[in-house]
């Protein structure tokens, strides 16, 4: 049976406790790529790690499932292995898809790039389990050998002084106003109050808000009803600070979510040439931050797209045009640092344990002068490796750059990813933000609003990390 199995001995008069988590039946393929972004030359190569975890996430050490795999876009699959010595089974089945069987609980795939830019789709299944699947962005070299840069949003130097930053035990809350739709109301301890106040309770000191251009339309985020626009973030900004805490925005520039798998360009933007586009994100970037200075409200720290290690704004923002990318991250910039210079700006990808595409994405916007301050990383195990992975990968990015880092979005392995996050080197480690804590995945909080033992751990966090 799944769960914590404890086993208790006894040497010389004293107890000796082995604790083993064990696990379910198998419900879902893991894929966890080395890179999603590879050069268009026909040679690069992304390594992905494919594994099976079961209902609750935990990874099943001995599955042995049989997994297909299959790719569309401008790469191919250049071999498969399961570390198997003596395995002998085929590489491909009959109608030439890839195929290979687990071994201890593992397998690998090499992709390859062929010389054409565009997105690489890849999937793995296994019967009767949840697939898994990644997008692989794949960058002409010549794109990489030309910098343009855009003078007309270039930072005053006051504007592109370094800000400090302070450290965030934070919490991505943006779905709190569809919630209390529902008729959710939030409790601690038997005691209804306002979920913000709760958080605070408990030692998270940052509130992070997505906003969307326009989700009310019909191909939007919340269609006929808006949130996350930015009047119900202009409201969710007056109780975050009535709280006496600090506000991450987090703008998507889309009408839906953004992230690396879709940076959809808003309906409004659709027609613009390049020019009345970074024109555009500009004026809208700047409209939203001078409503919420207007209110009192201005934040704290501000990021210029979410999730954007492939790009935003598609197809001119996309990776794959990387001068087109930072131009438009420049137009937002200016934008804010135009309403309030003193807002620190996060350069947010989704890249927890990836080292190498992380560094060529903050190599390459800075050869384009994008400023930012912090660099945030989204972590969730399933795609982006280890916590070691995490770890390296962080602790690299200072050695580097000489910037601050937060986990700006995680869920799982609260105490571990809080842990890496607040004790990197040279005290660059800023924290955390957990996304969406009131009701998804690892909630604090469950279905009826009641607070849970999770939310607990955030007293001790807090306490060693923040005070």
């Amino acid at each position: 049976m799944p769960g914590k199995l404890t086993a208790v001995g006894n040497k010389k008069d004293k107890l000796i406790y082995a604790v083993q988590e064990t696990t379910g039946t198998p419900a879902e393929v893991v894929m966890t790529p080395y890179k999603t972004t590879m050069m268009a030359d026909g040679k690069d190569v992304s390594v992905i790690n494919i594994s099976v975890i079961d209902r609750e996430g935990r990874t099943i050490p001995d599955a042995n499932n049989m997994i297909r795999f299959n790719i569309k876009g401008p790469g191919k699959i250049i071999g498969v292995g399961n570390g198997d010595p003596s395995s002998h089974e085929q590489d491909k089945c009959g109608d030439g898809a890839w195929q290979r069987s687990l071994f201890n609980g593992h397998c690998q795939v090499l992709v390859q790039s062929d010389t054409a830019a565009g997105m690489i789709s890849f999937e793995a299944t296994a019967a009767g389990l949840w697939k898994g699947s990644t997008d692989i962005v794949t960058v002409p070299p010549a794109h990489l050998q030309q910098v343009t840069i855009d003078q007309t949003y270039r930072l005053t130097p006051s504007q592109a002084k370094p800000r400090p930053v302070d450290k965030m035990l934070g919490a991505d809350i943006s779905f709190l106003p569809e919630l209390e739709a529902r008729g959710i109301k939030f409790s601690d301890k038997g005691v209804e109050k306002d979920a913000i106040e709760i958080l605070k309770d408990h030692g998270f000191n940052y509130v992070r808000l997505r906003v969307f251009q326009n989700p009310s339309l019909p191909a939007g985020y919340s269609p006929g009803k808006g949130f996350c626009d930015l009047p119900h973030t202009l409201a969710m900004a007056k109780r975050v600070k009535a709280a006496g805490m600090k506000l991450l925005l987090d703008f998507h520039y889309s009408d839906y979510w953004a992230d690396p798998g879709k940076q959809f360009k808003p309906e409004a933007w659709k027609s613009l040439d390049f020019a009345a586009l970074k024109k555009t994100l500009y004026d809208y970037t700047r409209d939203v931050m001078l409503q919420l200075k207007g209110q009192g409200t201005t934040p704290d720290m501000v990021q210029v797209g979410n999730e954007i290690n492939h790009g935003i704004v598609w197809p001119d923002g996309n990776v794959a045009n990387p001068d087109g990318l930072a131009q438009l991250l420049n137009a937002g910039t200016k934008a804010v640092k135009s309403v309030d210079e003193n807002v620190v700006m996060m350069l947010h990808v989704a890249l927890g344990g990836q080292n190498h595409e992380s560094v060529f994405f903050v190599d390459e916007m800075l050869k384009r002068n994008v400023h930012f301050d912090v660099i945030g990383e989204s972590y969730y195990p399933k795609w982006h490796g280890t916590l070691d992975n995490l770890r390296d990968n962080l602790s690299d990015l200072i050695r580097r750059y000489n910037k601050d880092v937060i986990v700006v979005e995680y869920s799982a392995l609260k105490e571990e990813v809080n842990r890496i996050a607040f004790n990197l080197p040279g005290g660059h480690g800023k924290g955390t933000c957990i996304w969406e804590p009131l009701n998804t995945w690892e909630s604090v909080f469950d279905r009826d609003g009641k607070s849970n033992p999770l939310l607990l751990k955030y007293d001790s966090l807090s306490k060693q990390f923040l005070q």
